[in-house]
Parts: C-alpha cells; sequence; structure tokens
C-alpha cells in the first residue's frame, strides 16, 4: 500500500530572504563560493528548499541544476526540514550487521513515513545517516539528538510511543 506524502510548504520570511541575498552578494566574485553559500543558506533556513536553491541560483549566475547537484551530493545538505520530532537511525556499518536496516523498515512502517522525508505537518521526519560514532551501542537512533541504542525491532513502538503526543 502506497502512501502519499505531500511536500512541506515553504514557509521562508521576508528576513530570511533578505540575509540570504546578504550572504550571496559577499561571497559575489568569489570562485568555489556556491558550497560557502548553500552552508549559510542552509543555517538560516534549516534546510534547503527548492524556492531557496532557486534565488541562489539566479543570485549566482550558475544553473538551478548545478545548485541541486551540490547540494544533494554533499550529505551535509538537507532538502527537507526537520519535523518537530526528528528520527535519525544510524545504517553505519555496526548498525546495520546488528539489524538496524529493519528498525528503519519499522519506523517507515508505523509513521507511513520514507526516509528522508517529512510528514506534511511537519510533525515528524526520518532520515537514515552514516555512522554516528556510537558503535559500541549499536543499533542505535536517534530522536531530537537523544540517543536510544542496543536496540530490537520489538523497541521500536515504545520508543516512538513517548513522542506521539
Amino acid at each position: 500500500m502506497k502512501k502519499n506524502l505531500t511536500t512541506v510548504m515553504f514557509r521562508g520570511t521576508k528576513a530570511q530572504e533578505e540575509q540570504l541575498i546578504a550572504v550571496i552578494d559577499k561571497y559575489r566574485g568569489t570562485k568555489g563560493a556556491l558550497m560557502p553559500v548553500l552552508q549559510e543558506a542552509q543555517e538560516i533556513y534549516g534546510y534547503l528548499p527548492i524556492e531557496v536553491q532557486k534565488i541562489i541560483a539566479l543570485r549566482m549566475g550558475v544553473s538551478l541544476e548545478e545548485v541541486y547537484g551540490v547540494s544533494t551530493f554533499y550529505s551535509q545538505f538537507v532538502l527537507n526540514p526537520k519535523g518537530d520530532i526528528s528520527i535519525a537511525v544510524c545504517l553505519g556499518t555496526a548498525c546495520y550487521v546488528k539489524g538496524s536496516g529493519d528498525i528503519l523498515d519499522k519506523i517507515t512502517q508505523i509513521l507511513g513515513l520514507p526516509s528522508g522525508s517529512t510528514t506534511p505537518d511537519g510533525k515528524y521526519s526520518l532520515e537514515a545517516t552514516r555512522c554516528i560514532g556510537a558503535c559500541g551501542l549499536a543499533p542505535v537512533l536517534t530522536v531530537n539528538n537523544e540517543v536510544y541504542g542496543k536496540l530490537t525491532v520489538a523497541d521500536v513502538e515504545g520508543i516512538l510511543a513517548k513522542y506521539k503526543n
């Protein structure tokens, strides 16, 4: 059964756009400026929605494809806003070998939320991450940066229940 998720509506403010334009102007004419502009844009908005990428492309005189390509190539950039309840499942080697893929699948099943997305109401976001450096606790997930380790699939419902309200 396929779930339909709508895109979270962009809610950028005029003040944020002015900050972004100031950042772009600061780097105007600097070779290799796309990376720092994207980094600062993500600091301003919390993520890099297509609307922000279009402003960057237009004002920097580069193609939207180039901006999107850089935004999707580097794992430091996120294209979707994090939810109020941000869930990340480590898929690093130690966690994956100990079953984190099954844990991610269970969360996807419970929330109806594919990895890398946010619910339309902005409540939950789910992402698969690389190693978070807690290999001794494998498999690991975080909820709003709170670490849960030595997990089994059976633990998932109880953890999510803490954040339902």
